[in-house]
């Protein structure tokens, strides 16, 4: 078993272990139920035994047969019972294990940093995350309904066997070994195929994802073709797989066809040379044939079953890996709250690189006094949204340490950190809820009249109320039923509601139009009041009356005043706004 399969039983097992006394009532009445079903061919045995003998004797003895009659139909009403009430409890049981897994595989896909929503396809993620809880049931149900009872029946009948003759017992142990070994051999082989295959299929989900997000490009650039090539593919690979697994199923399925005919050959060969000697009975070489019957009962899907749970071993180990992954970004034992009293912010010789040879950032030091506005300037690749990431801690630092109200941010909890600074990024994406949750998802608890007020305060009010379903209005994956200008009010309105102390502009006004612009500015103005601001600037006119305008290029700060310093100066600041002409920089 791979080191991946273990980890997945284990992170299931955590999760049985929490209802451990019906599980073990459950294995307790499969157990019991497994036992008679070994047991009532004996009963068969006696019964043809007997009518043997009273056929000899001419004397039938109807209590007797009664009697047997009787035994076996309690039996069977045994088993009954304890096959329904072992399907009741797991039927309880298994769908809230599930639910638990589902609750721990979101937690723990959530709680990775931002970094690694970057590197991983989300429509790849939810494949992996259904794959892993749907697992856990396909593995549930083969161990619980058949691997166990099967273990249990060829034990059972090993002991029976064993004392009815030794030979019996041997030839049975030999086979039970040589039948298990193949199928774990051809288990084992085929692991890397299921494995492939579903690395196959989460790609290919991934690019599904992909390509319907990006729909509308496809048309207008019109690579339905290529997108169609590479999704298939992916689709070929994934078959290629799928069919070298199926067939060593097969070879699988051959292989035990021909142990189950070697093994009943043997056994009724033996019990009929032993009855012509006058060692067995007719009711001894019944119950023999009525045990194989069960056996091959039992075994005959088993090569399927293990094919399933390997299948699903594999299918469970994209997900494991992406939970034994380690968040780079992650709080410090015993970390603080964030208390903001202040909102004065210092960057304190900051270096940072994504990667070795992507460096952006270069001793950069910042102090913002407390409800000062300043606006971060340069050309692509500066180091603007760098400088907000870090704030946020999106990412660690290489060298240096931010400071919030004397804080270190790295010794604070993530949470407290992000619950002081509202956002009001320059592409909005908006989950596909309504309007009302989507305003209210930085304070769930808001009043309706406050909800109103910052949507009025936003400018979105208006367009809301002429909507059919009002704030009731579902906005589309991403929010892709509102326009760009839309979208970024309800951004505002959102971070007006949170009214948290620091904010950061990402160029909150660059979707709009110039009507709607000069709305959101006022709004903004009145949103700003008394916070500390970092806002990113593409739009140089819309940060000119900012307290502080802090010019940067090739991750340093080159330059900071304001506007008409900086242009009063022959830098690189104002070249920027020569060059624009009321345009936007290119971030």
């Amino acid at each position: 078993m791979t080191p991946y399969a273990k980890r997945a039983l284990h992170i299931y097992w955590q999760h049985i272990r929490l209802y451990k006394w019906r599980v073990f009532a459950v294995l307790s009445m499969v157990i019991v139920n497994m036992i008679l079903w070994v047991v009532y061919p004996l009963y068969y045995k006696d019964l043809f035994d007997a009518l043997v003998n009273m056929q000899k004797t001419g004397i039938y003895d109807w209590e007797v047969i009664k009697r047997i009659f009787l035994i076996i139909f309690a039996i069977y009403m045994v088993m009954w019972a304890l096959w329904r009430a072992c399907g009741l409890i797991a039927s309880d049981i298994q769908p809230r294990i599930g639910a638990n897994l589902q609750r721990t595989v979101f937690k723990n896909v959530l709680d990775h940093s931002y970094q690694f929503f970057t590197e991983e396809p989300s429509g790849s993620l939810v494949k992996k995350a259904s794959r892993f809880v749907d697992a856990f049931h396909n593995i549930v149900e083969p161990v619980l309904w058949r691997l166990f009872p099967t273990v249990i029946t060829i034990g059972g009948m090993l002991i029976i066997f064993w004392r009815m003759e030794w030979v019996l017992g041997v030839m049975l142990g030999v086979w039970s070994l040589a039948f298990f070994l193949s199928d774990l051999f051809v288990s084992r082989w085929k692991l890397p195929l299921d494995e492939r295959r579903s690395e196959m299929d989460s790609k290919a989900s991934g690019l599904l994802t992909d390509s319907l997000t990006n729909a509308v490009n496809i048309k207008l650039f019109v690579t339905s073709s290529r997108e169609q090539a590479s999704y298939g593919g992916l689709v070929d690979e994934q078959r290629r797989a799928q069919t070298k697994s199926w067939q060593a199923f097969e070879v699988s399925l051959a292989i035990q066809t021909i142990l189950m005919t070697m093994i009943e050959f043997a056994i009724m060969g033996w019990a009929v040379y032993r009855f012509t000697q006058g060692a067995f009975t007719i009711g001894d070489v019944a119950a023999l044939q009525g045990y194989l019957v069960l056996l091959f009962n039992q075994v005959w899907d088993f090569g399927r079953f293990i094919r399933t749970i390997y299948e699903q071993m594999a299918n469970a180990k994209e997900m494991v890996e992406v939970m034994d992954k380690i968040s780079n970004v992650q709080d410090e034992p015993n970390a603080k709250q964030l208390k903001v009293t202040q909102g004065i912010i210092e960057f304190k010789k900051l270096d940072f690189a994504y990667t070795p040879t992507r460096k952006i950032l270069r001793d950069v030091s910042l102090s913002i006094k407390p409800g000062e506005k300043i606006a971060l300037v340069g050309s692509s690749g500066a180091g603007k949204s760098t400088v907000t990431k870090l704030l946020l801690r999106l990412f660690n630092l290489n060298k240096g340490k931010i400071l919030i109200d004397g804080q270190d941010i790295a010794k604070v909890t993530q949470d407290s950190l992000r619950q002081n600074i509202a956002l009001v990024p320059q592409d909005p994406i908006l989950f596909h809820r309504s309007l009302k949750d989507n305003i209210r998802y930085g304070k769930p608890d808001a009043t309706e009249e406050e909800l109103i007020a910052a949507s009025k305060q936003a400018h979105c009010h208006e367009f809301i109320s002429s909507l059919p379903e009002g704030y009731d209005s579902l906005v589309g994956e991403r929010g892709v039923k509102l326009s760009g200008g839309e979208r970024q009010r309800v951004a505002v309105a959102r971070a007006i509601l949170m009214n948290a102390p620091i904010l950061i502009l990402d160029e909150a006004t660059s979707s709009l139009d110039s009507e709607s612009e000069a709305l959101i500015q006022d709004a903004l103005a009145k949103l700003m009041q008394g916070k500390t601001v970092i806002a990113i600037a593409h739009r140089l006119s819309t940060i000119m009356q900012m307290d502080r305008i802090i010019v940067m290029q090739d991750g340093r700060i080159l330059d900071e005043g304001k506007h008409n310093d900086l242009l009063s100066r022959d830098g690189l600041y104002k070249s920027l706004w020569s060059i624009q002409a009321g345009g936007f920089l290119a971030e």
